[in-house]
């Protein structure tokens, strides 16, 4: 018993060092991230051998230095206690830019110079300028694109979903989904309301919002939310947090949703019922609400069950989609969820990954789970959308009993 013991013991501390030197480097991350982002395009683009006239060198390294001081500094005073939106924008574009810029240096930097060196394309100066060239030319495009992308009204996306529980009474239930609206230092209030517009234009029974509505306070983001509340749906408006409400004052959101005539899911449900079948539209606190110190404010889905008859199927909103691993533990037929803005800028959606089990789309969990994650509707920092747009999304729902 003694030796086993031990054993345990040893493979417990194997473990466990690895997971401390990880936890360590985690550390450093915020210091070493920003130094590596304005750094590499600082290299590969100026310092690789294309020779620069010195004015341009020093000019271009004078940027990158003043970008690498200026951006974490921006960041703290734009989203640190002070709150000024100015920084914030400022702060917010700077790291979009250099993400960008970084990632296609990092990319044609070895690429498109080992092409060009294969077919013999000139001197190691005309291959290294042609590279500058190449990432210049492909971040101004993306970031140029990428700003209309974020900057317009969403796309819907409509998908039907089959729900094997839901009654043939249900089936064609419309459900629309917006969620990471992000209301925060750019004034979007003439964008909610064009939002809002073409929500209104999907004749909803239910219309759900997943959280993060803003960044900022709900007095100080209200004529941005406002909007909110002209959104129409035959039987309910309902709403569950996010993770940045609780960076926020997170009731005072909850309680200006219920001002504007949307329902509130904190740990409750409510039920949906037609031709004689009955859907439990469920919702959640986030997951970072129990955290935050705010009274009352945990996710409890047990909670948010209680009273509702297990034989009906059950529509849960969660803000984040690992919240899926307890939804499948209780038979949740479907979650919906935003959260991972889909990466935002290609190809943060790697990072994403790490964190969360889905980052956009329908898919599935355990025997009947079903998950479906939006890219969100907003925003988040960066005023750029690469390869992720945003979405507002149509949810039909199917019932496998439905007539013809």
């Amino acid at each position: 018993m003694t030796e086993t013991s031990d054993t345990r013991s040893a493979a417990g501390e194997a473990q466990e060092a690895p997971r401390s030197r990880l936890q360590r480097l985690m550390r450093y991350i915020p210091l070493i991230a920003p130094v590596l982002l304005w750094a590499v395009p600082c290299w590969v683009l100026l310092h690789t051998g294309q020779r620069w006239p010195l004015p341009v060198t020093l000019i271009g390294t004078a940027l990158s230095v003043l970008g690498l001081a200026g951006m974490p500094l921006a960041m703290v005073r734009g989203h640190g206690r002070r709150q000024l939106d100015r920084a914030a924008i400022v702060g917010d574009t700077l790291l979009g830019c250099v993400w960008v810029l970084f990632t296609w240096s990092v990319l044609l930097g070895v690429l498109l110079r080992l092409a060009l060196t294969v077919g013999g394309v000139g001197d190691g100066q005309d291959r290294a300028r042609i590279v500058t060239w190449a990432v210049l030319g492909v971040a101004a495009v993306l970031l140029s694109w990428g700003y209309a992308e974020a900057r317009r009204v969403p796309r819907v996306r409509r998908l039907d979903v089959e729900l094997p529980r839901l009654g043939a009474g249900l089936d064609g239930t419309r459900v629309v989904l917006i969620t990471d609206t992000h209301y925060g230092p750019l004034d979007r209030a003439r964008w909610s309301a064009r939002v809002c517009e073409t929500v209104n234009t999907l004749e909803a029974d239910l219309v759900c919002h997943t959280g993060d509505i803003a960044d900022g306070t709900a007095e100080r983001r209200r004529a941005q939310a406002t909007p909110l509340g002209t959104v129409q749906a035959t039987r309910a408006r309902v709403y569950v947090t996010g993770n940045h409400e609780y960076y926020s004052e997170a009731q005072g959101w909850v309680d200006l949703m219920g001002e504007l005539g949307w329902e509130p899911l904190r740990n409750r449900h409510l039920l949906l019922e037609r031709g004689g079948d009955t859907l439990v539209v469920a919702g959640v606190d986030d997951v970072t609400a129990e955290s935050s110190g705010m009274s009352g404010h945990r996710a409890d889905l047990a909670g948010a069950l209680h009273g509702a008859d297990p034989d009906d199927p059950v529509l849960l909103l969660a803000h984040q989609p690992k919240f899926i691993d307890r939804a499948a533990a209780h038979g949740i037929d479907l979650q919906l969820s935003g959260h991972t803005h889909g990466g935002q800028i290609w190809p943060f959606h790697y990072l994403v990954r790490l964190d969360q089990p889905a980052v956009a789309g329908l898919s599935g969990h355990d025997a009947r789970t079903l998950l479906y994650t939006s890219r969100g509707t907003g925003f988040w920092g960066p005023p750029f959308r690469v390869f992720a747009p945003s979405e507002i999304t149509l949810l039909v729902l199917r019932s496998p009993r439905r007539s013809g």
